[in-house]
């Protein structure tokens, strides 16, 4: 006489797992293998990859000349030349410190900084060092004011508040405690900090931070450093540089 068909069952004392509970839990587990890997690469596409930041000597020991402004953070408003654009260049100084003191008196005049940049992607920061650092000086003949910032309107975005300086590549903090840490003190130090974006906004990632009233990022947000978070506020543009004029407080973003 015929045996019936093995039904599969299940039974939970018995070592031999059925023919068929065993397929389908293989081909479970295959196609669950691809699905993340697909989503995982999905997403790194849809991100730009802004590549590895570190030193530039630009300058080649020369300097740059423009109209400094002070806030939200010392920009140099450097004139269009050698057929480049004009640039809102962000300043910071040596080690975990800005240069707003020396800024300061300087704020709305034409000056002159040395020193060597960290880049990475669309991100530019001149770490002013050397001689004659920061300084004022006189404006070259025909020399014109900068023009006025241009609203780009009220955004919501995605995205982790780092400090400029590290997060171009001046050191590598790591992740977790110590990026959290080192973005901190830097921008407790006066460093300008930067939002990176999930998405471009303009086509660009990094964005310059400051409060809602055009002035330093608020204490507050340092809460927020290093991990995914929602703001919303006005994006304004100046030469090549977004600002991204944040409203506490921040919402959590995923995986923050």
């Amino acid at each position: 006489m015929p045996q019936p068909p093995d039904p599969g069952f299940f039974i939970g004392y018995s070592k031999k797992i059925p023919p068929v509970i065993a397929q389908c839990a293989l081909l479970f587990g295959v196609f669950l293998f691809l699905g993340l890997v697909s989503a995982s690469l999905a997403f790194s596409l849809s991100t730009r990859n802004p590549g590895s930041g570190g030193y530039v000597d630009e300058l080649r020991g020369g300097r740059l000349s423009g109209v400094l402004e002070t806030l939200p953070y010392p920009i140099l408003r450097v004139p269009a030349q050698d057929g480049r654009g004009p640039r809102a260049i962000m300043l910071s100084g040596q080690g975990k410190a800005g240069v707003a003191k020396v800024a300061d008196p300087l704020n709305g005049r034409w000056a002159e900084a040395s020193g060597i940049f960290v880049k990475r992607g669309d991100l530019d920061m001149l770490l002013v060092g050397g001689r004659p650092g920061l300084v004022g000086a006189e404006p070259p003949a025909g020399a014109s004011q900068p023009q006025a910032p241009v609203s780009l309107g009220r955004w919501r975005l995605t995205g982790e508040i780092c400090d400029g300086k590290c997060y171009a590549g001046a050191m590598r903090p790591g992740t977790g405690l110590s990026h959290k840490a080192c973005a901190n003190l830097c921008i407790t130090g006066g460093v300008p900090p930067v939002f990176v974006t999930t998405s471009p906004v303009e086509g660009q990632n990094f964005l310059l931070m400051a409060g809602a009233d055009g002035g330093p990022l608020p204490r507050e947000l340092l809460d927020q450093t290093a991990v995914l978070v929602e703001l919303e506020g006005e994006v304004e543009q100046r030469d090549d540089l977004l600002i991204f004029k944040v409203e506490t407080p921040a919402k959590p973003g995923m995986g923050s």
